[in-house]
């Protein structure tokens, strides 16, 4: 195995402990609003704290990209961390979340890993070397018709998001797809897309380290990501496409369409 994933699942199963150990002390919780509707609490910052200690660890001359303790240092090579995507349903004790570590080096991502701690599953990505669930070989799935696939998404939720156009989008996509589910974690819904769970996904204004390790899933599982035109800068705008090569660009003239 690529080192650079060893030390990534390693900081991703011990942030999961920190994770499952608060989870019966909820009510206690020190929270905080980043910004409306955006929450971090004390495991957010402990689960952060434990991945980049064990990062530096073996590499303390690596960059670091995190959601709550920003960039740190200056490297071609940087780990981008969500120590606990999801954070909304880990408040309410909702059991879909995850850990997500990528690492991207002169400007490719070379590992993606995801884990979530409730069902304890691994999901692992290497560029070149395909990508696991729980050590198991995973391939996007083989669905071409619209109308047999399930798709995920993820709902505006600040007041300056466009809801109107999103609304329009949701449509069309219901019209002609199985079903639309929405659970409430950017980096396990892009590993269900690689895994074959979804057909395909979207969702607008994500940051980087909600998708970075989910994207390198998809690609090692043969599946295809983009921004909302097709073009390749959705690690920077944070709008994302994704799904199985039948799906993906019928996902794209959904979205085009309204």
């Amino acid at each position: 195995m690529h080192p650079f994933a060893t030390i990534a699942i390693r900081a991703a199963r011990a942030a999961g402990n920190i994770i499952t150990r608060n989870l019966n002390h909820l009510d206690s919780l020190v929270v905080d609003t980043k910004r409306e509707r955006d929450f971090v609490s004390k495991v957010d910052r402990d689960a952060e704290q434990e991945i980049i200690k064990i990062i530096h660890r073996s590499y303390p001359d690596h960059g670091i990209i995190a959601e709550e303790s920003g960039t740190q240092g200056a490297s071609n090579t940087q780990w981008i961390i969500d120590p606990l995507d999801g954070t909304t349903n880990f408040l309410h004790g909702f059991p879909q979340f995850s850990v997500s570590i990528a690492v991207r080096q002169n400007d490719k991502l070379e590992v993606g890993v995801v884990y979530d701690p409730i069902l304890q599953e691994l999901y692992v990505a290497v560029r070149g070397a395909g990508a696991t669930l729980n050590d198991r070989k995973i391939r996007v799935s083989k669905n071409s018709k619209l109308d047999h696939c399930l798709i995920g998404t993820g709902f505006p939720y600040l007041k300056h998001h466009d809801y109107d156009e999103y609304m329009q989008v949701l449509k069309n996509i219901m019209l002609h797809t199985a079903g639309i589910r929405r659970p409430g974690s950017a980096a396990l819904d892009l590993s269900y897309v690689a895994a074959g769970r979804f057909d395909g996904f979207w969702e607008n204004s994500l940051n980087l380290w909600d998708i970075a390790a989910g994207v390198l899933l998809i690609q090692e599982a043969g599946g295809i990501s983009s921004d909302l035109s097709g073009g390749q800068d959705h690690l920077k705008t944070g709008d994302i496409v994704a799904g199985n090569p039948k799906v993906h660009p019928e996902l794209l003239r959904l979205i085009r369409e309204a």
